[in-house]
Protein backbone atom coordinates (compact mmCIF):
# COMPACT_ATOMS: atom_id res chain seq x y z
CA UNK A 1 0.00 0.00 0.00
CA UNK A 2 1.19 3.71 -0.61
CA UNK A 3 2.73 5.69 2.00
CA UNK A 4 0.27 8.50 2.33
CA UNK A 5 0.05 11.38 4.18
CA UNK A 6 -3.26 13.36 5.48
CA UNK A 7 -2.84 17.46 6.05
CA UNK A 8 -5.52 17.58 8.26
CA UNK A 9 -7.02 20.19 10.97
CA UNK A 10 -9.68 18.70 12.91
CA UNK A 11 -12.05 21.49 13.52
CA UNK A 12 -12.63 21.51 9.80
CA UNK A 13 -15.71 19.94 8.30
CA UNK A 14 -14.37 19.20 4.80
CA UNK A 15 -11.33 17.83 6.56
CA UNK A 16 -13.28 15.36 8.78
CA UNK A 17 -15.19 14.27 5.94
CA UNK A 18 -11.90 13.42 4.12
CA UNK A 19 -10.56 11.57 6.56
CA UNK A 20 -13.65 9.50 7.25
CA UNK A 21 -13.98 8.54 3.44
CA UNK A 22 -10.35 7.55 3.03
CA UNK A 23 -11.25 5.38 6.14
CA UNK A 24 -13.94 4.24 4.55
CA UNK A 25 -12.35 3.12 1.40
CA UNK A 26 -9.46 1.36 3.80
CA UNK A 27 -6.97 3.76 3.69
CA UNK A 28 -5.01 4.32 6.93
CA UNK A 29 -2.93 6.88 6.13
CA UNK A 30 -0.58 9.18 8.12
CA UNK A 31 -2.20 12.02 9.88
CA UNK A 32 -0.15 15.44 10.42
CA UNK A 33 -2.14 17.74 12.57
CA UNK A 34 -0.06 21.02 10.67
CA UNK A 35 -1.26 23.58 12.49
CA UNK A 36 0.48 21.97 15.72
CA UNK A 37 3.34 20.34 13.82
CA UNK A 38 5.90 22.55 12.24
CA UNK A 39 6.32 22.07 7.74
CA UNK A 40 9.19 22.93 6.58
CA UNK A 41 9.59 25.56 3.20
CA UNK A 42 10.90 22.35 1.51
CA UNK A 43 7.73 19.89 2.52
CA UNK A 44 5.48 22.92 1.70
CA UNK A 45 7.07 23.35 -1.87
CA UNK A 46 7.40 19.72 -2.50
CA UNK A 47 3.65 19.83 -2.36
CA UNK A 48 2.70 22.35 -4.59
CA UNK A 49 4.94 20.31 -7.01
CA UNK A 50 3.34 17.35 -6.54
CA UNK A 51 0.06 18.95 -6.24
CA UNK A 52 0.62 20.90 -10.21
CA UNK A 53 -0.99 23.58 -9.00
CA UNK A 54 0.66 26.74 -7.67
CA UNK A 55 -0.50 28.72 -4.60
CA UNK A 56 -3.04 30.55 -5.67
CA UNK A 57 -4.60 28.01 -7.99
CA UNK A 58 -6.25 26.35 -4.80
CA UNK A 59 -3.31 26.14 -2.09
CA UNK A 60 -3.61 28.72 -0.41
CA UNK A 61 -6.94 29.50 1.65
CA UNK A 62 -7.13 33.15 -0.07
CA UNK A 63 -10.62 33.77 1.92
CA UNK A 64 -8.83 33.46 5.48
CA UNK A 65 -8.34 35.85 7.60
CA UNK A 66 -4.66 36.00 8.04
CA UNK A 67 -4.22 36.39 3.68
CA UNK A 68 -5.93 39.60 4.06
CA UNK A 69 -4.25 40.90 7.05
CA UNK A 70 -0.93 39.99 5.34
CA UNK A 71 -2.46 42.00 2.58
CA UNK A 72 -1.14 39.44 0.07
CA UNK A 73 -4.02 39.18 -2.46
CA UNK A 74 -2.02 42.25 -4.89
CA UNK A 75 1.44 40.44 -4.06
CA UNK A 76 3.67 38.73 -6.40
CA UNK A 77 4.99 35.93 -4.89
CA UNK A 78 7.60 33.09 -5.98
CA UNK A 79 6.65 29.28 -4.55
CA UNK A 80 9.65 29.45 -2.29
CA UNK A 81 7.90 33.42 -0.49
CA UNK A 82 4.73 31.53 -0.46
CA UNK A 83 6.11 28.47 1.38
CA UNK A 84 8.11 31.23 3.69
CA UNK A 85 4.49 32.65 4.28
CA UNK A 86 2.38 29.11 4.45
CA UNK A 87 5.24 27.98 7.35
CA UNK A 88 4.95 31.31 9.17
CA UNK A 89 1.41 30.88 8.98
CA UNK A 90 0.19 27.11 8.51
CA UNK A 91 -3.75 28.63 8.64
CA UNK A 92 -3.16 29.47 5.09
CA UNK A 93 -2.63 25.87 3.43
CA UNK A 94 -5.75 24.72 2.02
CA UNK A 95 -7.00 21.38 3.52
CA UNK A 96 -7.19 18.88 3.66
CA UNK A 97 -4.59 17.40 1.60
CA UNK A 98 -3.12 13.85 0.86
CA UNK A 99 -0.04 12.95 -0.45
CA UNK A 100 1.68 10.48 -1.74
CA UNK A 101 5.30 9.72 -2.80
CA UNK A 102 5.04 11.03 -6.23
CA UNK A 103 1.21 13.60 -6.29
CA UNK A 104 -0.80 15.40 -3.91
CA UNK A 105 -5.26 16.32 -3.95
CA UNK A 106 -6.85 18.66 -2.28
CA UNK A 107 -9.80 17.62 -0.69
CA UNK A 108 -12.36 20.09 -1.61
CA UNK A 109 -14.72 18.38 -2.09
CA UNK A 110 -13.41 15.06 -0.28
CA UNK A 111 -14.22 13.01 -3.39
CA UNK A 112 -10.88 14.75 -4.90
CA UNK A 113 -8.43 12.67 -2.14
CA UNK A 114 -9.46 9.55 -4.25
CA UNK A 115 -7.66 10.47 -7.16
CA UNK A 116 -4.25 9.53 -4.74
CA UNK A 117 -5.27 6.40 -3.70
Amino acid sequence: MKELTYYHNPRCSKSRQGLELLKEKGVEPTVKLYLKEPMTEKEVLEIFKKAKLSPLEGLVRTKEATFKELNLKDKTLTDKQWAKTIVENPVLLERPLLVSKDRAAVGRPPENLLQII
